[in-house]
């Protein structure tokens, strides 16, 4: 209680004297994070970095859909950028991997600046690769910096809900929870990951080659969810099926004909003791309303009591992603220095 208490201190004290912050990324979520920061009591947006170099010098405003520009430049030089503006907390936007993040991490790290990041792999960094999560660790200790991995998935809907809602049990025997969420709103590089807009031929192959990855995270959360309850696991099973659509759909950045694959049906199985353990389901497609599919989340744990619990539609994923990043500011800028994951920090609340 006493280190709640003084978390929510110097919580107060941060928000106080204002926080600046840099936003890595000016994508769909970038962006969005951009918005939503500028929109924040006690936060100021000081600057952004794009890695594709056609958006180095645009006005900020202008690439993030604001009507008036900022005035603050986008920046090609990480470097360059946290030495003009000496921000607080940096939010990573950038990329899904372990390994693509971390040499912008390396460079927030080594100027004194926090680190909250939606790169799937940084959830859990320990699922990905255990000896760069020790050298992530290592590195927030030397530079005396906080590094949170976050998001709705991982980071959020199949891993810290799993983790709260078994503090009401007193014994737990099984885990299986679902994601059943619609990915129209989101870019190309999304969808690509998904296999959107191809034939199911085509899919099969991208899953053998590695172009079609399905859902990125569900090591990270079966590593948050069993690191919370002190569960060893053996082993872990994944499935990757194409959700063929039988109608014509579309959004702004793809079409899809019937007989096209609309999305990816994945499902992670965790196996302890030679048992099946924790189940993760996540079916995602464009427009799942043109063939009846109804978006939600649903967990249910198999314990003392059993629990259930249903939403729906899906808590939306781009912008309660980009909520997360932005309301963990507080608990990151409070934090000792280190690596964390979502259930090692106060939970994330609301902001005005």
């Amino acid at each position: 209680m006493a280190a709640t208490h003084m978390a929510d201190k110097r919580i107060r004290e941060s928000d106080a004297a204002g926080t600046r912050v840099v936003v890595l990324g000016t994508g769909q979520m970038g962006s969005g994070m951009a918005r939503l920061v500028l929109q924040r009591t006690g936060l100021t947006l000081v600057g952004a970095f794009a890695r594709r170099a056609e958006r180095a010098g645009q006005d900020l405003g202008n690439a993030i859909g604001l009507a008036t520009p900022l005035g603050l430049s986008i920046d090609g030089d990480l470097s360059a950028l946290l030495q003009r503006t000496r921000p607080h907390i940096a939010l990573q936007a950038t990329c899904s991997t372990l390994e693509d993040a971390l040499p912008e991490v390396e460079i927030l790290a080594a100027a004194g600046v926090r680190i909250i990041s939606i790169a799937e792999e940084l959830a859990y960094p320990a699922a990905a690769s255990p000896s760069q999560a020790t050298h992530l660790a290592e590195l927030a200790r030397r530079h005396g910096v906080a590094i949170l991995g976050t998001g709705i998935n991982p980071g959020f809907v199949l891993d810290l809900l799993v983790i709260v809602l078994s503090g009401a049990c007193q014994s737990v025997r099984r885990i299986t929870a679902r994601r059943v969420n619609d990915l129209s709103p989101y870019g190309p590089s999304v969808l690509r990951a998904q296999g959107v807009g191809i034939s199911p031929a085509a899919f099969r192959e991208g899953v053998a080659s590695g172009a079609v990855v399905g859902h990125i995270g569900f090591p990270q959360s079966i590593g948050m969810i069993a690191h919370a309850l002190g569960w060893s696991i053996d082993r872990v099973t994944q499935t990757r099926e194409p959700i063929i659509s039988t109608v014509r759909r579309e959004t702004p950045f793809v079409t899809v004909a019937p007989g096209q694959v609309a999305g990816c049906h994945h499902t992670a199985t965790a196996f302890r003791a030679g048992e099946p353990v924790i189940e993760l389901i996540h079916p995602q497609q464009i427009v799942p309303q043109a063939e009846g599919v109804r978006t939600g989340d649903t967990i249910d744990i198999a314990g003392s009591p059993d629990l259930h619990i249903a939403t729906a539609p899906e808590i939306p994923g781009g912008q309660g992603t980009v909520a997360l990043a932005v309301n963990m500011i507080p608990q990151v800028l409070a934090a000792p220095p280190g690596l964390y994951a979502m259930a090692d920090l106060p939970p994330p609340r609301a902001g005005l």
